[in-house]
């Protein structure tokens, strides 16, 4: 039996998202995704008009006659939700932690696509492959994955995104829209994610607090790593720790986005303190003028 507070809170959710999905965002998913999913069919011969791009030149040079490859639109896509509940999710410092963020723009996304009759699967990890769910469409399906996003306990503390690219990989044999959800305080995974965006599409949604970007001016401070454990305290009325915080962080920052910038991955920049429908909309447009210019 789901607690009565739980049920609630899902509502809510389910009626911020969805009124969110209608007003702001209706189009946008269709116009971006729709007709991006294209699957081969046949080989045949050339004719007149067709586009030139399209010659399948191996089966040409050994035919000595033009064919060009028939490709036609898959008419159901599958969006996967990838998302970190690692410890780490559970620090905010502004209108939510990150992990309830988190949760709630993977319901934006989700909503969006039963809106189009697309399948939504879900994928939770932490140091360890954690929950699973098949794609399917409806939005009993969605309100279920909505759940688990917000009340599902992991085991692990840690965040290994190798490993729940792995997993996605091995349960997504056919290629999906895949959004994975983290701070990406992970160990190395460049080679996965290039093994991964090949096969599929992958969106990398940031989650940041602004204390993990500028240290306020508050005196004596104990911080937790809250996946490791490890504590330790800092005087952050020290104007230049203060400083060299900022500097280390925007480095790190600036070496995320030119890792994902060479693998081919696009991203989606996401904050505790900052409204998200702003950054999901410069997305889709930037998405949707990529297109129209290819």
């Amino acid at each position: 039996m789901i607690p009565k507070e739980v049920l609630k809170n899902i509502r809510r959710i389910q009626i911020t998202t969805s009124r969110m999905v209608n007003d702001v965002f209706a189009g946008q998913y269709q116009s971006v995704f729709k007709g991006k999913g294209m699957e081969f069919e046949e080989v045949r011969e050339y004719q007149p008009g067709d586009e030139i791009r399209s010659i399948d030149w191996n089966v040409t040079a050994r035919t000595g006659h033009p064919y060009i490859k028939k490709f036609v639109e898959e008419r159901e896509l599958t969006v996967m939700l990838v998302l970190d509940m690692s410890a780490s999710g559970f620090f905010g410092t502004a209108k939510q932690l990150k992990r309830q963020l988190a949760a709630e723009f993977c319901s934006v996304l989700a909503f969006s696509a039963i809106r189009n009759n697309d399948r939504v699967g879900f994928i939770a990890f932490t140091d360890r492959k954690e929950k699973f769910i098949p794609p399917r469409k409806g939005l009993r399906h969605v309100l279920r994955v909505i759940r688990e996003m917000l009340y599902f306990k992991p085991e692990g503390r840690g965040t290994d995104i190798n490993s729940a690219l792995e997993y996605l990989n091995k349960v997504s044999r056919r290629k999906t829209i895949t959004f994975v959800v983290s701070d990406f305080y992970s160990g190395d995974f460049k080679k996965m994610l290039s093994v991964s965006n090949k096969r599929h599409d992958i969106i990398a949604v940031t989650v940041t607090d602004p204390w993990e970007l500028n240290l306020p001016d508050v005196g004596i401070v104990s911080l937790e790593d809250s996946e490791t454990g490890e504590s330790f305290m800092l005087d952050a009325s020290d104007s230049r720790l203060r400083r060299e915080y900022s500097l280390n962080a925007q480095k790190r920052l600036k070496e995320r986005s030119k890792f994902f910038q060479s693998g081919g991955v696009d991203t989606i920049d996401i904050r505790t303190d900052i409204p998200y429908a702003k950054s999901l909309f410069k997305f889709f447009k930037a998405r949707e003028k990529r297109r129209l210019f290819r």
